[in-house]
C-alpha cells in the first residue's frame, strides 16, 4: 500500500512539474505545464492560468544603450529609488554582460525580478512580477525555474 502511495505522489508531482519549451528564432525557455504564453509585438508573456504574476520577455536588437547607462535604465523601469549598486553585473556565457535586480514595489505589493542580458547593440530584458501573497512555496519555485531555464541561442 505504501508503494502505491508513494507512486501515485511521484507522478504528481511529476506532472505538476512537467514543462514545455517555448522557442523563438534568438531564444528558448522551459514553460510549465497548464501555463500560458502570449506574444504580443514580439512581447512574450508567461503566466499560470489564475494570472497572479508573469515572466516577461523583450528582445531588443540595434539599440544603442551605452553599457554605463545599462543600471540606470533597470531602475528607471521601476522608478526605483535603489542605488545602482544593487544591481549585480557579471559577464555571461557568449559574451553578453548580465545583470540582475530584485524589487518589490511597495504600493502595488508586487515582488520583480529581472535579468538583462546585453551585448552590443542587443539587450534581452527578462523579468517576473508576482503579487506577494502568492510569492512564496510552489509559485515561487516554479517562476524562478521557469525564469532561470531562459536561454540565449547566438
Amino acid at each position: 500500500m505504501k508503494k502505491i502511495l508513494l507512486l501515485s505522489a511521484f507522478l504528481t508531482v511529476s506532472l505538476f512539474f512537467a514543462q514545455k519549451v517555448y522557442d523563438s528564432p534568438n531564444y528558448s525557455i522551459n514553460v510549465p505545464e497548464g501555463w500560458k504564453s502570449t506574444n504580443d509585438s514580439d512581447i512574450v508573456n508567461i503566466f499560470p492560468t489564475n494570472e497572479i504574476g508573469a515572466i516577461t520577455i523583450s528582445e531588443y536588437h540595434d539599440l544603442a544603450l551605452p553599457k554605463g547607462e545599462m543600471k540606470k535604465f533597470i531602475l528607471a523601469l521601476y522608478k526605483s529609488g535603489d542605488e545602482e549598486s544593487k544591481i549585480k553585473q557579471s559577464k555571461s556565457k557568449k559574451g553578453y554582460t548580465e545583470y540582475f535586480y530584485e524589487y518589490f514595489d511597495q504600493k502595488e505589493k508586487l515582488f520583480w525580478i529581472t535579468r538583462a542580458f546585453q551585448k552590443d547593440k542587443d539587450l534581452y530584458l527578462v523579468s517576473i512580477n508576482c503579487g506577494q501573497k502568492f510569492w512564496n512555496g510552489n509559485y515561487m519555485t516554479l517562476f524562478n525555474e521557469t525564469f532561470n531555464s531562459f536561454k540565449i541561442k547566438k
